[in-house]
């Protein structure tokens, strides 16, 4: 083990080293824009491994989001409910339609929606129910469906931490209506920027491809279905290039070998950790016996906000990244002026407040976590 290392970062981009060879054949191609032949091999790929009937490529999550707010044909008035321990695209995407956002509390367990907080919320304008499945932890997938019949309300599921995982022997992201996933540099798997939408309501198919494409059906165009194309709808410019696409094509052929090494990451953190849970000293993430996680961030929650400040200030004196992560969007300025928190927050703000993540990334090895686990230790001095 190094003892002490030059710097351990929060997190490092995955590289395959398949990524330059592709690049180079997408340059002898001469076709860079979107929908060329690496976007049709990456959607078609993504597609197989998780199981989804339709995939869209996008330029991000937050445009795959967007897409889906168009979709629900958002009007002033309407509403949408979404956890408050989130990124802000879970929020704004909709927002961005005139939605007013119904922030509802989160399941201190696992951090994501509490399921019957999200029904105490629905109300005669509710239009769409948006889940975070967080750290690619599964969220109560059975809870929220069976809900989401009941009233009828359409599904969005933020995927964008969790590619690759799963609630029982379903992928995440092909469980509501509409799934998002991102390609962000952050991601287990990655593109520098990019995401995708995955339609798994058929009623929505031919609408988001013209959507995706700036509201024209130029995507029919090309197929040969109509003799022209033309601007039938209001979209925007959401492709993502097809040097892009190329990039993520070597990421998603190896993406079983990375949610493995991930996966084996978080395995160590946690085993190597839960003799702090068993003294009180931490607490851990808890997987559900419904979820399969992707290994995508490993936390702890301390005590209190002016603990975590403390641990990592120590951690940064050891040459480690620790952070934090989201400020509850209904405590942000946007957000009070656009959304509302339905019931009490009795765990979102505490538990955001407590939450600090440990480094994790594929090319970390056993000496590097080590080297975190031993400081995580000596901090708590166990």
């Amino acid at each position: 083990m190094n003892p002490n290392p030059t710097h351990i970062p929060f997190n490092l981009p995955c590289l395959t080293g398949q990524e330059t060879a592709y690049f180079q054949q997408c340059l002898e191609k001469k076709k860079f824009s979107g929908d060329g032949p690496f976007t049709k091999k990456s959607t078609d790929l993504l597609c197989r491994l998780i199981g989804a009937e339709r995939a869209l490529l996008t330029t991000s999550c937050t445009d795959a989001l967007e897409i889906c707010a168009l979709l629900l044909d958002l009007a002033p008035g309407d509403e949408v409910i979404v956890p408050s321990f989130t990124f802000v695209t879970s929020a704004s995407a909709f927002a961005l339609r005139g939605a007013k956002i119904v922030f509802v509390e989160i399941d201190p367990a696992t951090m994501n929606i509490d399921p019957e907080k999200a029904k105490a919320a629905i109300s005669p304008r509710t239009k769409a129910i948006v889940i975070v499945h967080y750290g690619g932890v599964s969220c109560d997938m059975d809870a929220i469906l069976a809900l989401a019949r009941e009233h009828d309300i359409p599904v969005v599921e933020d995927a964008a931490q969790a590619l690759m995982a799963k609630h029982k022997n379903t992928y995440l992201g092909t469980l509501g209506d509409l799934g998002c996933f991102s390609f962000h540099e952050t991601k287990n798997l990655q593109c520098g920027e990019g995401g995708a939408l995955i339609v798994n309501n058929s009623k929505y198919f031919e609408r988001a491809e013209i959507l995706r494409e700036k509201g024209t059906n130029r995507s029919r165009f090309f197929r040969g279905q109509v003799d022209k194309y033309t601007w039938t709808d209001i979209g925007s410019s959401f492709l993502m290039s097809d040097l892009s696409a190329a990039f993520l094509l070597a990421q998603l052929e190896n993406a079983a070998a990375i949610t493995e090494r991930r996966l084996s990451l978080w395995k160590r953190y946690h085993a190597a950790l839960a003799g702090l849970e068993a003294s009180g000293t931490v607490q851990l993430a808890k997987i559900p016996d419904y979820a399969s996680p992707n290994g995508h961030l490993f936390y702890l929650k301390l005590a209190n906000l002016l603990l975590r400040e403390k641990f990592i200030a120590f951690l940064a004196k050891k040459n480690i990244s620790a952070v934090f992560h989201y400020i509850p969007l209904h405590s942000s300025p946007a957000g009070r002026k656009c959304s509302i928190f339905h019931g009490s927050d009795s765990h979102t703000t505490i538990d955001s407040e407590r939450l600090v993540r440990l480094p994790i990334y594929d090319a970390m090895d056993a000496s590097e976590q080590g080297y975190v686990i031993g400081s995580v230790k000596e901090f708590f001095k166990f």
